[in-house]
């Protein structure tokens, strides 16, 4: 019954209008705070802001999300279906910097009016294993170590953590299959644990790089702006626990801006290199470089 249920609902979802390529939900789940994402379009074409560099305009975008209050849980929009995804209204850290990253690259494609769909396209091409989305939770790339490998595999990104001072992390990734009461999707899905638990198993075998933050200081120099920052943890479950990009300041030293549980909101924080101190959980950092 609920096989069949679940059929239905994606039969419906299908049908709506206003879907577009990988939207398997109505934008009226799937697209939060319509009138930010206008304005800020209005804003990057007056500006031209299609014009900068790739990390500038990371940069340009990021600093129109901060202030946004935190929101965890914002990808678990759904007890079933999943959709690519967007929320202007509450950002966590991994939703913060991916739409930085789609909205820049939304606007390569020039048009006189962007839509929603415009950037729930781009949203699809990074969120899911091979920029596909076919309504199945298990396509969305859960753990940043993978998001790093998949981007950088079709060339989103370039993942340059092994150019500088690095170990390899020896992490078990296993968190999503242990604490799968805390994913909508997984909790209303037992069927769905299976499958987490191999990508889990596959992604564990895989060797993982980090930059140990007591080496950071030494290699701020070499960050830009909007170089994609994943934090990694000491702690296992998984490789990464946080998330957020460069913002080069008017002294050009190297800020962390992110979507902070602890200021509750869209933040341009310390340096990374004094950010990794704040916890102990820290152990180090993985880059990344938009294209």
């Amino acid at each position: 019954m609920r096989i069949l249920l679940l059929k239905l609902l994606l039969l419906a979802s299908l049908l709506t209008p206003t879907l577009r390529a990988g939207e398997h939900l109505p934008q009226t789940l799937t697209f939060k705070g319509k009138a930010k994402f206008e304005q800020m379009a209005q804003k990057a074409e007056k500006e031209q802001w299609r014009r900068l560099p790739m990390g500038k305009r990371m940069a340009k975008v990021a600093k129109e999300l901060e202030g946004i209050p935190y929101s965890s849980y914002t990808l678990e929009i759904h007890d079933h279906i999943e959709s690519p995804s967007v929320n202007f209204e509450g950002l966590d850290c991994w939703t913060f910097f991916e739409a930085c990253l789609a909205f820049c690259k939304m606007l390569e494609t020039k048009k006189s009016n962007y839509q929603p769909s415009d950037l729930l396209r781009q949203i699809e091409w990074t969120r899911y294993r091979n920029g596909k989305c076919h309504g199945n939770y298990l396509d969305r790339i859960h753990y940043l170590a993978e998001w790093y490998t998949d981007n950088h595999a079709r060339k989103n990104i370039i993942d340059l953590t092994r150019k500088f001072p690095n170990t390899e992390m020896d992490n078990q990734c296993r968190e999503m299959s242990l604490l799968w009461k805390s994913y909508r999707y997984l909790k209303h899905n037992p069927e769905l644990r299976t499958g987490m638990a191999a990508h889990e198993k596959r992604l564990t075998k895989a060797p993982v790089y980090m930059v140990p933050k007591d080496k950071v200081a030494g290699i701020e120099r070499h960050l830009k702006d909007g170089d994609i920052i994943g934090i990694a943890s000491h702690h296992d479950g998984g490789y990464c626990s946080h998330v957020g990009v460069i913002i080069r300041d008017e002294n050009n030293q190297a800020r962390f801006m992110h979507a902070s549980t602890t200021y509750k909101k869209v933040v341009i924080d310390d340096t990374i290199s004094k950010y990794l101190y704040k916890f102990k959980k820290h152990a180090g950092i993985l880059i990344a470089r938009p294209l």
